[in-house]
């Protein structure tokens, strides 16, 4: 089985959610020359998925015979027994524990021993959700970013029953596609990103709730000055390039100011209850109604994908 054996993955995967999550994942592992069969329970679903994949590659590729010989290696079924073929399997259904243990339960019913099981999470215990299978040892966490086809990093989490085989081999297949994995070492909640992330929109929530300024200009703060540094310098190493001893002092009379709230704002928890949802209701932090929201999507989308590829010219050359 997987101890200390050889863990193979062909050219055959399965992805199972037909969400946006799964499209994604789908639509990246099938432009990286992979057979991917699409798995969810919705056929509607799966209707809709096909036309936002054939409509984000043609946005991609300017072949349109690429986008059908794309198309036409992915597979779409409701049937959970098709993923018997594959050799690595990814879970993207919506972030909910019990349905995801009942789904990697039900994928360990038809899938091969041998076979890698993904769960595609943005924080839930890996080690929790890997405790619902057989061979918990073939199963790790690997969190993609939206759009999962854009966003070059995937946060790939062992749970302490993931075989160190498994491991290698999960961030080896997705260095092969493109993908620029780290190994998050402890299954913490929100891993690496959406702790930072997190931490983050705590600080600019509050900004906003004390009227320190709008949130436009909270996010041209953003935007226009730690974005594009932190490009090509992490927090971490912008500390040694600052000096620790200068981000020492700074700290020292900052951090007792900075938001430490333990729940979230009121301020947050009144907009959430008022049905200010964000695009989804047309209303949040910002106005969306009358916007074309689809347009703004796909116009951010394209500048990530320009801004992504001028970054990775970079780091070819360094060596990176």
């Amino acid at each position: 089985m997987l101890e200390g054996g050889v863990i193979r993955v062909t050219k055959r995967i399965a992805v199972i959610g037909g969400g946006t999550m799964g499209i994604g994942i789908a639509q990246l592992f099938s432009t990286n020359g992979y057979q991917v069969t699409l798995v969810d329970v919705n056929k509607e679903a799966l209707y809709l998925a096909k036309e936002r994949m054939e409509y984000q590659l043609s946005t991609l590729l300017s072949n349109s015979d690429d986008v059908k010989s794309v198309l036409a290696s992915v597979s779409m079924t409701v049937e959970m027994s098709e993923v018997k073929t594959a050799e690595f399997i990814i879970e993207a259904v919506p972030e909910k524990r019990d349905l995801k243990q009942q789904v990697l339960q039900e994928i360990e019913r038809f899938c091969a021993e041998e076979t890698i099981i993904a769960t595609n999470t943005s924080g839930l215990s890996i080690d929790s959700l890997a405790e619902s299978l057989t061979y918990p040892q073939r199963m790790m966490g690997t969190h993609f970013f939206m759009p999962a086809h854009v966003i070059p990093l995937v946060e790939v989490v062992k749970a302490k029953a993931t075989s160190e085989a498994v491991a290698d081999k999960v961030m080896s297949l997705l260095k092969e596609v493109g993908k620029r994995p780290v190994l998050i070492k402890k299954d913490i909640p929100g891993f690496i990103a959406n702790r930072i992330q997190h931490a983050m929109a705590r600080e600019a929530i509050s900004l906003l709730a004390s009227g320190v300024a709008s949130a436009e200009d909270i996010d041209t703060v953003i935007r226009y000055s730690l974005a594009p540094r932190l490009l090509f310098s992490g927090p971490l190493e912008q500390r040694d390039l600052n000096g620790l001893d200068v981000h020492f002092h700074i700290a020292s009379y900052l951090y007792p100011d900075l938001e430490n709230r333990t729940d979230p704002d009121p301020f947050f928890v009144k907009k959430v209850e008022a049905g200010e949802l964000g695009i989804k209701s047309g209303k949040g932090f910002y106005n969306w109604q009358d916007r074309n929201v689809q347009a703004i999507v796909e116009e951010k989308n394209n500048a990530i994908l320009q801004i992504m590829k001028a970054l990775k010219d970079r780091d070819n050359k360094e060596g990176n």
